[in-house]
């Protein structure tokens, strides 16, 4: 288990866990390990998913309609754990996690062998009993720093990380752009002077420029709602839809980092 990246830059791959069932999510984050992603955050879905755009604001519909839930998530976790050794995040909305309970959700998610979670919608001036369980239970917090966020800001979020940290790439809801924002690079900038932990950007990539451009400022790159599209617009080929589209964006490997 590790949060830790080999190859330059690094990539973390989100999908919509039970879009469009458990079975084909498992086997979609299998392939996607295999095909090159070092951390796979395991995405909860919500009913009023704000900070995500129409894609996968779709796949979340569809998973609450196969009533999958944060318990199923853990259970799908713990499967996976055994088969790879590959960074497992739990991306999620407080509410899901605040219906289970901090403390509950804490020693259930170390207990199925992740390594961590993104909360979206926690702010860092309001997480501290959330940074307590998790510190308790040997887990990772991961903030999202925006490029709207003042420095003060950015230090309060780089001291609470563990892990990495989140850059986001733009202000706005996630999807994939043509283009990686400058406000990327700028941010990833303004963040090194506050942590020496790895710094992952995402929000829009979807391209391999974007994915070359990450390596010049960043230690990673997450790739999510290109990844929950290929998984909707390829049914019954979806674990080979994600390997495809990782070898796309990635291309060809540099060599891993150094230890």
């Amino acid at each position: 288990m590790s949060l830790t990246f080999k190859h330059h830059p690094g990539l973390v791959a989100y999908l919509t866990c039970g879009d469009p069932d458990l079975h084909t999510t498992k086997n979609a984050v299998l392939a996607a390990i295999s095909a090159g992603a070092e951390v796979i955050e395991l995405g909860v879905p919500f009913s009023d998913p704000v900070a995500d755009g129409p894609v996968i604001q779709r796949a979340s519909e569809r998973a609450l309609r196969n009533r999958v839930s944060l318990e199923d998530i853990l259970k799908l976790a713990k499967e996976i754990r055994r088969q790879s050794d590959a960074g497992l995040i739990i991306f999620s909305y407080l509410n899901p996690i605040l219906r289970m309970g901090l403390e509950n959700f804490a020693s259930a998610a170390a207990e199925a062998g992740v390594d961590g979670a993104l909360v979206t919608d926690l702010p860092v001036e309001e997480a501290g009993p959330y940074l307590k369980l998790m510190r308790k239970s040997g887990l990772a917090t991961i903030f999202l720093a925006a490029p709207t966020s003042t420095d003060d800001r950015l230090k309060r979020i780089c001291d609470v990380s563990t892990g990495f940290v989140y850059a986001v790439s733009r202000t706005g809801v996630t999807g994939a752009r043509k283009d990686l924002a400058e406000d990327a690079s700028k941010l990833v900038g303004r963040l090194r002077k506050f942590t020496k932990l790895p710094i992952a950007v995402g929000f829009g990539i979807s391209e391999p420029e974007h994915f070359a451009s990450v390596a010049n400022f960043a230690d990673a790159a997450a790739v999510g709602s290109a990844i929950v599209h290929a998984i909707e617009q390829n049914p019954g080929r979806e674990a080979q839809a994600v390997a495809e589209l990782i070898a796309h964006v990635v291309g060809r490997r540099s060599s891993a980092v150094s230890p």
